[in-house]
């Protein structure tokens, strides 16, 4: 196999969704990846992931966007880097889709691969006479069109056209922030994620799982703003040396009671005081890179919801702005590894997907959603959240492996989030009952009963761990995640078993010798 052709295996899968999006032909992506990046072997992509040699402009500088020096057309030049592959492919559909001079790409056929070649190269993409050509010959000797035809292909099964989901960054009358709404840092372009909601690696040590309340956006000195009108602070932190470092919180009341908060942590300068009234679009402070828990300059943004009855809970800041990205007609983009967090929240694109939802995609759904029975405390406490991490892991892998039909699974998910009950026997079926509850504490209690003795015992935060940690390895397979969970579920209840005999034994006998005394 050719190097052109392991190229084109290794990253067809991204240039095929690009084509999804965008409606440009998969084979000239990949196409200009290979020339421009020297099948990925170039300096600029081995060091920077980009893989098209796009340039960093004035606002992709101002924006965040990290770049690299090098000598191109003229030395010391600045170029765009990026956090993956991923996001460099991204970057360049949306560089050919923002820039009118490319406008007449879009107006050619998906899959008409010669056309849009012609038109890259006349529209100066390159400097060289005969880039249309070179382009051509490496879609043609490697066989790159098939994967046009496929994606083609696909489209036609679904009944949807290329490039209907191009995603403009703008629309006539500005950038998205200012009116009503405003996303928390204003950007040109898109805010590029860090970090996004849900269990990560812990960055301060790589041996934990840990449960990431926020997303995390790059910043360099932005001012960062309030989201909505009539928003109020209600909390205030100047100390540095805390784990969130400078912090500051807004409220927005709803009409139903509840409340939402936007929480910024990391900051280096904060604008208002608690009391203050802000406004959609306001500054409220500077992005920095203050305390305790931080590995460089970003905003960390966290929302949550807080509902008329005091419960608190919070949810992906994701599906908040997409929230407000709709009432306000914002067309920016949260760009994290190629993909928009955005998309899986978004009006008519969610109720389509969710339609076709696997449990998987159910569960996940559910827990990110107002109306999760389970969601996230939105405490301190890391046992609380290790517990809620096990319990939503294991839901999942409970329900899956109890034959039943997805839509039982569906239904199976929505009862223990309500109830924050799992009924583990499909994991442990030698047991007469066997469940996983989380109490009003936010702690984990394992009850068995085997026919002949019932145990009932909090896990500890060891044993969290250990389950956490297993059912998020993506390295396992299912069916070794499977047998691991299950030997840690039984060693709990045989240790907690064999105590209770134990000290049965141990009764009896004070009994025995209580006897022989008298």
């Amino acid at each position: 196999m050719s190097k052109n052709q392991q190229y084109a295996e290794q990253y067809a899968k991204y240039a095929m969704e690009q084509m999804r999006r965008y409606g440009i032909p998969a084979s000239v992506t990949l196409a200009q990846g290979i020339l421009e990046s020297s099948n990925g072997q170039s300096r600029l992509a081995r060091n920077e992931n980009n893989h098209f040699g796009i340039k960093a402009t004035p606002a992709w500088i101002a924006g965040g966007g990290r770049y690299g020096v090098y000598t191109d057309d003229k030395p010391d030049e600045k170029f765009c880097s990026y956090d993956s592959v991923g996001d460099s492919y991204e970057h360049h559909s949306r560089f050919l889709k923002e820039n009118s001079r490319y406008a007449r790409c879009f107006t050619l056929a998906p899959d008409d691969y010669k056309g849009w070649t012609r038109e890259i190269a006349q529209a100066g993409y390159a400097t060289g006479s005969k880039y249309a050509e070179s382009l051509q010959k490496v879609i043609e000797r490697n066989g790159l069109h098939e994967y046009d035809r496929q994606v083609m292909r696909e489209m036609a099964v679904q009944g949807r056209e290329s490039g209907v989901e191009n995603n403009p960054l703008r629309t006539p009358g500005g950038t998205g922030n200012g009116g009503d709404y405003s996303f928390p840092v204003e950007r040109e372009e898109f805010l590029f994620i860090t970090s996004p909601f849900g269990m990560r690696q812990d960055p301060m040590d790589e041996t934990k799982q840990q449960m990431h309340k926020g997303i995390d956006i790059r910043c360099n000195g932005d001012a960062v703003l309030a989201t909505e009108n009539g928003g109020k602070v209600v909390a205030v932190n100047t100390n540095k040396n805390t784990p969130g470092g400078k912090s500051l919180t807004v409220e927005y009341a709803r009409a139903d009671g509840s409340k939402v908060q936007c929480t910024y942590m990391h900051l280096g300068e904060i604008s208002v005081k608690a009391g203050d009234s802000v406004q959609a679009g306001q500054k409220l402070g500077i992005s920095g890179n203050t305390g305790m828990r931080t590995t460089g300059e970003h905003l960390h943004f966290g929302v949550a919801n807080l509902y008329a009855d005091g419960t608190r809970r919070d949810i992906d800041p994701a599906a908040y702005m997409a929230e407000i990205a709709q009432k306000g007609n914002i067309k920016l983009q949260l760009l994290h590894n190629g993909n928009d967090l955005l998309a899986r929240y978004k009006g008519t694109e969610e109720q389509t997907v969710e339609k076709s939802l696997s449990p998987d995609g159910w569960m996940k759904k559910l827990l990110s959603s107002e109306d999760s029975g389970v969601g996230m405390s939105g405490c301190n406490d890391p046992i609380v959240e290790m517990a809620m991490m096990a319990f939503t892991s294991l839901m999942l892998l409970a329900v899956q492996i109890d034959n039943k039909n997805e839509e039982e699974q569906k239904s199976a998910i929505s009862e223990a989030m309500d109830g924050r009950r799992i009924d583990l026997k499909s994991l442990l079926p030698g047991m007469k009952s066997c469940d996983l509850t989380i109490g009003g504490n936010g702690k984990a209690t394992l009850r068995a009963d085997n026919g002949e003795l019932c145990v009932s015992r909090e896990l500890t935060a060891a044993e969290l761990n250990r389950l956490s940690v297993t059912l998020n390895d993506n390295a396992l397979t299912e069916e070794a995640r499977r047998l691991r969970v299950t030997g840690m579920l039984n060693t709990v209840i045989l240790s907690e078993a064999a105590s209770q005999n134990f000290e049965q034994g141990m009764s009896a006998q004070q009994g025995q010798t209580e006897n022989l005394k008298r």
